[in-house]
């Protein structure tokens, strides 16, 4: 089975050694945030009591909603005390009545709403669309960012339908907090304990920290490009590369963080733009890809090509699905793409920003130096797939930035995220007047 941890936000360590004692170091970022916290049927169901003792110090104000499954693990009394506020666990409150929780209001009220323990139960129906209790309701109506910290045993956890759940919340913009690793309620050890609270109220406090930080890039427009193309064979066969797409949408994401707008042309991949921002424009070959870019390109101040596209396309696309002919072998004729980085280079406009990226396997210093003036770019992101760690499908980077002045900077191996930001820290230097 193939390993999902990509999709995992990895949990923040606390800011401070004894965050729960420390307080003012995370108030400013959570002061009047409204959260809600919801609460599955799980045994970490526990936890959430320092969680909501947590957020309350730092200042924000939190809604408790449950399961009814959550609610023989932990008692109700226990959340509302520490919330200051009722915890709320049914659509109809009184059926004699009719008085019912308002799930729309719930989402429409709240800054951030955050799922732990999540429980594979809810993960699956939260993956699927179902809404049979009003925190499913509640997370269907929301339009506040959303995290989700699993826990559950091991194997469930590893299950491929649980796996297969998980990638379709990322998809849909989850933001997935990793579960830790040890000492199991069955008694199992391995991976499945829920973030521990303090981990939890790091990342949201990681979260909103950023939001209420200088913008150097508001009014700026990014149009950037990400992932593979496909160039189609026939109706079922293509030739496509490895590309994720994961450097690129870590990019549009730092982009939009630092205030841009973006604009992301991306090939197919399985990761989705979380943040309100990006807007992604899916396409599949090189020509797509290209009439895409253009589009876009007069508006644009910021151009980063990131994509891995193809440089060449079959010549002709058959209109069925070839078929084998006895031991004939088959011939295909290749023809170039249009050089996406290199039309843009001859269309810029002064002031215009230009970011390309170079993988190599051999001469990667001299092939990159050359590509970056062949194309235009400002600056360039040198990939060697030498390099272990770095490459297609890592969670990793290793990367040479070469600029156009000649200068050449490695940088360390690091995490695809932190390679992002130090990116945008260098346009948004040579953005500055």
């Amino acid at each position: 089975m193939q390993s999902l941890s990509h999709l995992y936000i990895t949990p923040q360590k606390p800011f401070l050694p004894n965050i729960a004692q420390s307080i003012p170091a995370v108030l400013n970022a959570l002061q009047d945030k409204k959260i809600i916290l919801g609460v599955t049927g799980s045994i970490a169901a526990y936890k959430a009591a320092l969680l909501v003792r947590l957020l309350v110090k730092a200042g924000a104000q939190v809604q408790v909603l449950m399961t009814p499954a959550a609610t023989e693990f932990i008692a109700p009394l226990t959340l509302a005390t520490l919330a200051q506020r009722p915890v709320l666990s049914q659509l109809v409150s009184d059926p004699a009545t009719g008085t019912w929780t308002n799930h729309v209001d719930l989402g429409l009220w709240a800054d951030a709403l955050v799922i732990a323990p999540a429980s594979a139960n809810t993960l699956a129906k939260m993956a699927h669309g179902q809404c049979d209790n009003l925190l499913l309701a509640t997370y269907l109506s929301a339009r506040c960012p959303v995290w989700a910290a699993p826990a559950m045993d091991l194997d469930m956890l590893a299950h491929p339908a649980t796996q297969a759940n998980l990638g379709t919340l990322a998809a849909h913009g989850v933001r997935l907090i990793e579960p830790g690793t040890g000492a199991l309620a069955s008694g199992l050890e391995g991976k499945g304990r829920l973030a521990e609270p303090e981990e939890i109220l790091a990342e949201l406090t990681a979260f909103f920290t950023t939001l209420a930080a200088p913008l150097p890039l508001l009014g700026k427009r990014a149009l950037l490009t990400a992932g593979p193309t496909v160039e189609a064979i026939d109706p079922v066969r293509f030739i496509s590369n490895h590309s994720s797409g994961k450097m690129g949408y870590a990019l549009a994401e730092a982009l939009a963080a630092r205030g841009a707008e973006v604009t992301l042309v991306s090939g197919p991949v399985r990761l989705a733009p979380a943040h309100s921002r990006i807007t992604r424009v899916p396409v599949e070959s090189a020509a797509q890809m290209f009439e895409a870019v253009m589009a876009h390109l007069p508006t644009a101040d910021l151009v980063v090509q990131a994509a891995a596209v193809a440089d060449y396309t079959p010549r002709q696309v058959a209109a069925q699905k070839i078929k084998k002919k006895g031991d004939e072998g088959l011939t295909l004729e290749l023809v170039k793409t249009a050089d996406i980085a290199a039309a843009t280079g001859q269309r810029l406009r002064p002031g215009q920003l230009h970011v390309g990226f170079a993988l190599e396997t051999e001469h990667e210093l001299a092939n990159a130096q050359s590509k970056l003036q062949r194309k235009n770019f400002d600056l360039i992101v040198l990939n060697s797939l030498q390099e272990p760690g770095a490459g297609f499908g890592h969670d990793t980077n290793k990367v040479t930035i070469i600029r156009r002045d000649g200068s050449v900077q490695p940088w360390p191996l690091l995490t695809k995220q932190q390679v992002a930001e130090k990116i945008v820290d260098l346009m948004v230097e040579l953005t500055q007047p």
